[in-house]
């Protein structure tokens, strides 16, 4: 009597989108909807992974009903703040897809282009990523972070000898395989996460494509960067991380 044949390993999923969420009660329920709707049209297999970093306002209930009335979605709930990089890192290694994601959940750079990033790593990328395109709103607040968001371009370039355009953009996908190593070396786990892990990837050889992608910032989110303030930590950890590359190199 012959032996039953084993059953077929189970299917990698395309994509797992990782949604790092913190204070993003006035649109997160929209944001995921236009997600959804993104990712239901396409080819594509996906889950979405919610993450909240404790969250003050009603990020956790929402997500919560998100997860409950949806399909291929999981969620966790920090009970300590761990920061943006150390969020994303987290659902990277809980994903069970071949390609991970994530995106600013705000969705100032629109959901469609994810799936011009997924054909980017199907035609071969290791890495796509957004090159944010500003359509800046004429105010003192936003004009400002515009122009400290282009000089921190210019110098993390030239500090770091890296042709990357924009390392800093919410909105980036890997090959899963390709970036699980680059994550255990990487240090920060805040918003300088971005520079580090980006930069990293560059110099382990990884295949990066940047895509322009149009940034238009919303006016009914309050932001939370402050402005003085990050930008001398930005600059702080920049110049420190340019010293811990040269003592490896």
């Amino acid at each position: 009597m012959s032996s039953p044949d084993p059953s077929p390993a189970p299917q990698l999923l395309d994509l797992s989108l990782v949604i790092a969420c913190y204070q993003e009660e006035g649109h997160l329920e929209e944001s995921v909807r236009e997600i959804v709707r993104v990712l239901s049209s396409s080819r594509y297999s996906w889950e979405l992974i919610f993450i909240d970093d404790c969250s003050t306002d009603s990020t956790r209930q929402l997500i919560k009903k998100i997860v409950a009335d949806g399909a291929n979605m999981r969620s966790v709930f920090h009970e300590t703040n761990l920061g943006r990089g150390g969020t994303v890192a987290e659902g990277f290694r809980m994903a069970k897809a071949r390609i991970v994601g994530f995106i600013d959940i705000d969705l100032e750079v629109h959901a469609r282009y994810i799936l011009e990033m997924l054909r980017a790593i199907d035609e071969g990328q290791d890495c796509a990523t957004a090159y944010r395109v500003y359509k800046v709103r004429m105010h003192p607040g936003p004009l400002l972070r515009h122009v400290l968001s282009r000089g921190y371009r210019l110098l993390s370039r030239t500090l770091l000898n890296i042709p990357l355009r924009d390392t800093e953009t919410g909105f980036k996908f890997f090959r899963r395989d390709a970036i699980l190593p680059i994550l255990d070396r990487c240090e920060h786990v805040g918003w300088f996460w971005d520079t580090e892990v980006m930069t990293l990837a560059h110099l382990a050889g990884l295949k990066i494509r940047e895509i322009p992608c149009l940034f238009i910032q919303r006016r009914d989110k309050a932001s939370t960067v402050r402005v003085f303030s990050d930008t001398r930590d930005y600059l702080a950890a920049l110049l420190a991380f340019r010293r811990r590359l040269r003592r490896k190199a």
